[in-house]
């Protein structure tokens, strides 16, 4: 009995958070399904330790299972409101399709799912070859990220540049490093942000072509509640 009130409540958490509506804007997304997982994990921890507080009673834990609930779809609204406040800044919407990145037009992605959110930024519009200074546009975009990070003190944020697999390995994670923390630079707005170097890794699609590579040099910045979430980028 008390189990099943601990998930009602952690259900009821989930519902209350997953009904916030965002400002009216570009296409933008609306699941938030960050903000129900973290209702409902926040819910179910904060019943553990609400009924293991001592008084081992159905109460504390649907006390602890509220408050949890609270503060854990808190936690993930403000994920979700980053990526679309980010997104309409950046003059697009979430775009979670997988199959986004294969597209060429396609400059700037940002995308969510339960761990992070993530901006990718197309190599083409970021540097020119071979250099690791932010072309004037490109450089732009980054400051807005930059001033709507500094809404969000709690957000932890990691870079990491991408290359082709021209030249070197070596030469590429230099090269791509540098990229990375020119991008952190400009978002070092709540402290300096992790930055990686993961050269040709991690390439969207085989190196075999021209259009391929192209595909594959890339900035892509994460956006992270904790840096418990946090992974490698480069794997």
């Amino acid at each position: 009995m008390h189990i099943k009130k601990t998930i009602l409540v952690a259900t009821l958490a989930t519902f209350i958070f997953g009904g916030c509506s965002n400002q009216p804007g570009l296409v933008q997304d609306e699941s938030y399904d960050r903000t129900k997982t973290g209702a409902a994990a926040g819910a179910l921890a904060g019943a553990i330790i609400g009924y293991n507080s001592g008084s081992h009673n159905a109460g504390s834990a649907l006390l602890g299972a509220a408050i949890g609930g609270l503060v854990g779809g808190g936690i993930g609204y403000s994920m979700d409101e980053q990526a679309n406040e980010i997104a309409r800044a950046l003059g697009t919407g979430v775009n979670n399709d997988p199959l986004a990145a294969l597209d060429p037009n396609n400059e700037i992605i940002v995308s969510k799912n339960s761990n992070y959110v993530k901006i990718m930024f197309r190599d083409r519009m970021m540097f020119a070859s071979n250099s690791a200074t932010l072309q004037s546009r490109a450089k732009t975009k980054v400051k807005k990220v930059g001033i709507l990070l500094a809404n969000y003190s709690q957000t932890v944020v990691g870079v990491a540049g991408f290359t082709d697999n021209d030249g070197g390995f070596e030469y590429n994670q230099k090269l791509s490093k540098k990229r990375a923390d020119t991008v952190g630079n400009l978002l070092a707005v709540n402290g300096r942000p992790f930055t990686k170097g993961c050269s040709y890794d991690k390439a969207i699609v085989a190196n075999t072509s021209a259009k391929n590579k192209a595909l594959n040099r890339r900035v892509e910045v994460y956006l992270y509640s904790n840096q418990n979430n946090m992974s490698d980028p480069c794997r």
